[in-house]
C-alpha cells in the first residue's frame, strides 16, 4: 500500500503563519505593557513589610518573656510593657493588611499609567480623574515614606539595646587587660531604657546572670529577629521611595499625554475646517462654471 501522504495549500501555509505571528506580537505587546519597575517595587514592598512584621511580632514576644523571667520579677511593674508589646502586635497585623493592599494598588496604578503612556497616540484617553488619583498616590506614598523613616529609627532602637548586652557579656567572657571592676560587679540595667519602671526588682543583670541571659535562645533569636525586622524597615523605605519616583514620573507623563491629546485634537479639528473649506470652495467654482 502506498502511504498516504499529507498536503497543505500555500493558502492554509499562510494562514497559519500569520496566526503564529499574530500570536508572538500580541505576546510581544503584553510583556512590553507590564511595569516591571511598579512590580519591582512592590515585590520588595511586601518582602519588607512580611519581614518586619513578621520577625518583629517574635521579636516582640520573646522580649517580654526575657524581661519577666531576668528582669521583673512582680508583674505589676511590667504591666505597661506588656500592653505596649501586645498593642504594637495589633498595629502590626494592621501594617500587614494595609500595605498588602496598597501595594496591589499601586501595582494596578503602574499598570494603568503605562498603558496610558504607551497608547497615547490611540484610542485611549487620560481622564481627569486618573490623574487626580495618579497625584494623590504621589502625596499619600510620600507621607507614608516619611512615617516609616520613623519606623526604621524607630527598629533601630532594640537592635541598638541587644547589641550594648552582646557587647557586655563580652566584655565578661574575655576581659581586657586593664579592666579596673569585678566580673560582678559589669550590669546591664533595663530600667534606664524605660522598658521597666525604676522601682522593678531586679531591674538589672549582672556578671555570671548576665552571661546566662546572653547564652539563651530566647536572646539569640530575638536579637536577630530584631535586626531582620530592621533591614525589613529599610527596604520598605527604599520599596516606597521607589513607588515615589515612578508614580512621579507615570503623573508627569500622563500630563504631557494629556497636552498631546489635545494639541492633536485642535490639529484634527484645524484639518477638518481645512478640508470643509476646500470642498466649498471646490464646490462653488464648480457652480459658477455651471
Amino acid at each position: 500500500m502506498k502511504p498516504i501522504l499529507e498536503t497543505t495549500t500555500p493558502g492554509e501555509s499562510n494562514e497559519s503563519s500569520q496566526e503564529s505571528k499574530g500570536c508572538f506580537e500580541c505576546c510581544i505587546k503584553c510583556l512590553g505593557g507590564v511595569p516591571y519597575a511598579s512590580l519591582l517595587a512592590t515585590i520588595l514592598c511586601f518582602s519588607g513589610v512580611a519581614l518586619f512584621c513578621g520577625c518583629g511580632h517574635v521579636a516582640l514576644t520573646k522580649v517580654e518573656s526575657i524581661v519577666q523571667m531576668y528582669f521583673s520579677t512582680t508583674p505589676s511593674d511590667h504591666v505597661l510593657l506588656t500592653e505596649v508589646i501586645q498593642m504594637m502586635q495589633y498595629v502590626i497585623y494592621g501594617v500587614a493588611s494595609f500595605f498588602f493592599l496598597y501595594g496591589i494598588i499601586l501595582l494596578a496604578e503602574g499598570f494603568y499609567t503605562t498603558s496610558a503612556v504607551k497608547e497615547i497616540h490611540g484610542e485611549f484617553k487620560t481622564t481627569v480623574c486618573g490623574r487626580c488619583i495618579s497625584g494623590m498616590f504621589v502625596f499619600l506614598t510620600y507621607l507614608l515614606g516619611i512615617a516609616w523613616l520613623g519606623v526604621f529609627g524607630f527598629s533601630a532602637i532594640p537592635v541598638f539595646i541587644y547589641y550594648n548586652m552582646w557587647s557586655t557579656c563580652q566584655t565578661i567572657n574575655s576581659p581586657p587587660a586593664n579592666l579596673t571592676m569585678m566580673i560582678d560587679e559589669i550590669c546591664v540595667d533595663v530600667r534606664q531604657y524605660g522598658i521597666i519602671s525604676w522601682t522593678a526588682s531586679p531591674g538589672k543583670a549582672c556578671g555570671s546572670t548576665l552571661t546566662t541571659i546572653c547564652n539563651t535562645s530566647e536572646f539569640d533569636l530575638s536579637y536577630h529577629l530584631f535586626i531582620v525586622a530592621c533591614a525589613g524597615a529599610g527596604a520598605t523605605v527604599i520599596a516606597l521611595i521607589h513607588f515615589l519616583m515612578i508614580l512621579s514620573a507615570n503623573w508627569a507623563y500622563l500630563k504631557d499625554a494629556c497636552k498631546m491629546q489635545i494639541y492633536q485634537d485642535l490639529k484634527t479639528k484645524e484639518e477638518q475646517e481645512l478640508h470643509d473649506i476646500h470642498a466649498s470652495r471646490s464646490k462653488e467654482r464648480l457652480n459658477s462654471y455651471t
